[in-house]
């Protein structure tokens, strides 16, 4: 009996982490028949007096949100991270160990509109937002105590969302994090044996096999990874190898808004409801090195498995073995890549 990725329980290698993930294919092969779910339209308005994210409104501190038309950024008024923190290190034997680190977070709005959603922005707005990343990734990465700046959004309220308006973060700081360092370990030692980048050679093969990709455009692709953990999780990979945000052209940049709305508008039709993702760009560190073997990319992971209200958990198995899955990449791959390209609402 030969060995069948599509039926038979398997492991799978991640190359940008070094870790493995679990896939048991056989448990649930078509999750996406399972319980079916209404469209559930938003009742959220286009400015909330109460919501602190809108223009014009309070914050703390006496604070108060500009009359913005477009996208608008500041610093978090309540900051995990703080660039006036002692640079100090505690260690006690070796197994108590504590370090200061310093750093800023930031918080941006889409658009003054308390209810658009990216998938429901037009391009040019979008492409506001691109430039907003680029322009903070530059001004914060140029500040000598950052060496990583990560943008990433937290999208609905099942992802620990705070405020509804449409908004996403910004932590920048001393250390490289856990996941990037990760990635630019593997990333490092796969340049080393191969003189090209992972994920320009991955990008490769995947276009070739043609089995995962959800969509793409003239500069980028977004497809399922081989070894996705969550169930509808993607990734975008440029198809210029480059490592900052502040190496894209201006067609780069369009291209990246065009990508993030195709597969946004995807995640909120598979069950026409606005889909819940924590989503981040991994560009390269900004602590002056040069970084070749980096190459830019942005990862969505949404938690919702069967429907709108069930959500895949990391319990048990997972927490203390190996990260598990039942659904395949390509059977996600395949109702992604199949969905319409235009948004459930605007075809209501």
């Amino acid at each position: 009996m030969s060995f069948d990725l599509s039926n038979d329980p398997h492991r799978r290698f991640n190359p940008l982490k070094g870790e493995w993930v679990q896939v048991s294919p056989h448990r649930a092969k078509r999750p996406w028949q399972g319980k079916e779910e209404e469209p559930t339209l938003s009742s959220k308005k286009e400015y909330d007096p109460d919501c602190y994210l809108c223009p014009g409104n309070a914050r703390a501190g006496n604070a108060e949100n500009p009359e913005y038309k477009s996208t608008f950024v500041f610093t978090n008024d309540f900051s995990a991270l703080k660039l006036d923190t002692p640079s100090e290190t505690i260690n006690n034997n070796d197994l108590l160990v504590a370090k200061g680190e310093k750093g800023i977070c930031r918080v941006f709005c889409f658009s003054p509109r308390h209810d658009l959603t990216l998938p429901e922005m037009q391009l040019l707005q979008i492409r506001r937002v691109v430039d907003l990343w680029v322009d903070e990734y530059t001004q914060l990465g140029a500040r000598e105590e950052i060496n990583y700046v990560q943008i990433f959004e937290n999208k609905g309220e099942i992802m620990g969302c705070s405020n509804p308006h449409p908004h996403g973060q910004i932590w920048a700081q001393q250390t490289i994090p856990d996941e990037p360092a990760k990635e630019m370990k593997q990333q490092n030692m796969y340049y080393e044996n191969h003189g090209s980048t992972l994920l320009a050679d991955y990008l490769e093969l995947e276009l070739e096999l043609d089995k995962r990709i959800v969509a793409k455009n003239k500069h980028y692709v977004v497809l399922v990874p081989y070894w996705a953990f969550w169930p509808f999780e993607t990734l975008i990979i440029s198809r210029r190898p480059f490592a900052r945000l502040t190496d894209m052209s201006d067609e780069e940049k369009e291209s990246l808004a065009d990508i993030v709305k195709k597969i946004t508008v995807r995640y909120d039709n598979i069950f026409e409801i606005s889909f819940p993702y924590s989503a981040g760009i991994h560009p390269a560190p900004t602590d002056g090195q040069e970084h070749p073997e980096w190459h830019f990319h942005m990862h969505f992971y949404p938690p919702l498995l069967r429907s709108a209200t069930v959500k895949k958990f990391r319990v048990g198995y997972e927490m203390l073995g190996t990260p598990q899955r039942d659904i395949t990449s390509e059977a996600c791959a395949q109702l992604l890549q199949s969905l319409p390209s235009q948004h459930y609402k605007e075809r209501s």
